[in-house]
């Protein structure tokens, strides 16, 4: 393989858009220096051995930090990730606890700590030890973010640190974020600073339930028991209000049952986001209120 050889240290200086490289390929790095893939026909510093496909088990990256998830690798699995990634981190999650969705994770290489990185345009700082973040959501982001409206005035009842309530803000929504998680919560404001959305954001740590005030065009609900929270989303709707409600399994009766029971006419909609377990989906249900 043919590349140029830079200091690590410069990579973040480093454009995916330079016309040279090969970004079909990743970069490798050793020690100080990162070598960069080169297109056939452009100048190179030299030739490095073609690197054997990584087998070992699945993994997410955030940042610096590898998230591997399910059973624990053997040490030569750890060992060939190490040599593939040049991690500096490397975290086994065990599950997510809890209400507030707490990652359980025991550390196999390096030190935890804070991450940044971009996601479809925005920007998320997290330690990916202390807070969830779900790159299987990225979709429904997307989605959401061709949904929403500027001016609109949207209740993110489970903000964390910012999933949702910056996919709104960047379209010109007036977000009211909660979250009761104190850590994420500090991320949150963090998140909400460092992508230039501070006007568009009102940002509350607390129970959604005890936070929610006025009536709302739009009410974010993306935590898996959010079905649950629905009798007190509902109080704070009105005709013409949508409500993205998330959940695991089939609850679309539940989801009809609290909205018929408020009185409301509605459409529903469902859209499945990933796999959550076998025969299992993370679905939300789009409910507009008539």
């Amino acid at each position: 393989m043919k590349v140029r050889r830079i200091l690590k240290s410069s990579l973040p200086n480093l454009s995916r858009t330079e016309t040279w490289r090969d970004n079909s390929r990743s970069i490798y790095c050793d020690g100080e220096y990162a070598y960069v893939p080169v297109l056939d026909g452009w100048p190179y510093d030299l030739e490095i051995p073609e690197r054997a496909p990584y087998k070992g088990p699945g993994y997410q990256r955030l940042g610096d930090t590898l998230l591997l998830h399910g059973a624990s690798p053997t040490d030569d699995e750890l060992n060939d990730l190490i040599a593939w990634e040049q991690p500096a981190c490397i975290l086994h999650l065990q599950e997510h606890a809890g209400v507030m969705r707490l990652p359980k994770a025991v550390v196999l290489y390096g030190k935890p700590h804070d991450v940044t990185f971009s996601e479809a345009g925005i920007f998320y700082t997290l330690n990916p030890a202390e807070i969830m973040f779900s790159q299987g959501n990225r979709r429904e982001k997307m989605r959401l973010r061709s949904l929403v409206r500027s001016g609109e005035k949207v209740a993110d009842m489970f903000a964390g640190i910012g999933y949702f309530t910056l996919t709104a803000a960047f379209k010109g929504a007036e977000v009211h974020a909660m979250e009761i998680n104190r850590v994420s919560f500090v991320y949150l404001i963090k998140n909400i600073h460092d992508n230039y959305v501070s006007k568009n954001v009102r940002a509350q740590c607390g129970d959604c339930r005890d936070l929610l005030s006025g009536t709302y065009d739009r009410i974010l609900m993306g935590h898996f028991d959010a079905v649950d929270f629905l009798p007190h989303a509902l109080a704070h709707a009105g005709p013409g209000t949508i409500l993205h409600v998330h959940g695991v399994g089939d609850r679309s009766a539940e989801v009809a049952a609290a909205v018929e029971g408020a009185g409301f006419r509605y459409s529903l909609s469902e859209h499945k986001v990933k796999k959550y377990a076998s025969r299992t989906w993370h679905c939300v249900w789009d409910v507009e209120l008539r």
